[in-house]
């Protein structure tokens, strides 16, 4: 424990600074870019026709309910199915017509983040009126382990269970009776 001499005087200081000025043209504001979409699944069109969606990051495991919407594919016409692939990761649920004012394919599917990585899984949606008329949708997400904590999931994705069967040595959360 230290003690102060009677002789000795203590100073509190600080530096000050002013605050900035704005110049003309710039305020204190931060500002986005409005394109800015961070916080929402991405659905873009690759040179090829096909779709990529990303749905950003999840947690190995979990289910995960993944809505978007694919812009109108003329060729595709308005009644549009999905194949039945054999993809056990992903299965498209719905397919319904855009919402009004937005023409187009609103998706929705399940999809189950069963490894680590950056995952791609694809998908066929086909013209109901044409069988030889299909487009390819790559559904792409960023797999996170169960040790990196609880991903913050985009507008769009919904957790919607786990196939994570805890050790109950290593929680302190215990099943209820």
């Amino acid at each position: 424990m230290a003690t102060a001499n009677k002789g000795t005087k203590s100073k509190a200081g600080g530096v000050r600074f002013a605050p900035p000025q704005p110049t003309e043209g710039t305020s204190s504001h931060v500002h986005f870019d409005e394109k800015l979409h961070d916080s929402v699944v991405m659905v873009t069109q690759e040179k090829d026709g096909s779709f990529l969606v990303k749905v950003g990051f999840l947690k190995i495991l979990h289910k995960y309910e993944i809505t978007f919407h694919l812009p109108f594919v003329q060729r595709l016409g308005k009644d549009v199915c999905a194949s039945q692939l054999a993809n056990l990761n992903l299965r498209v649920t719905s397919i319904a017509p855009g919402s009004e004012g937005m023409e187009g394919y609103n998706i929705k599917c399940e999809y189950t983040a069963h490894k680590e990585g950056v995952l791609r899984e694809e998908m066929l949606l086909h013209s109901q009126t044409n069988d030889k008329v299909s487009i390819k949708v790559v559904v792409q997400a960023r797999v996170m382990d169960r040790h990196h904590g609880t991903p913050m999931l985009l507008e769009g994705v919904k957790c919607i269970g786990s196939e994570v069967e805890y050790d109950s040595e290593q929680s302190e959360w215990h099943g209820f009776d």
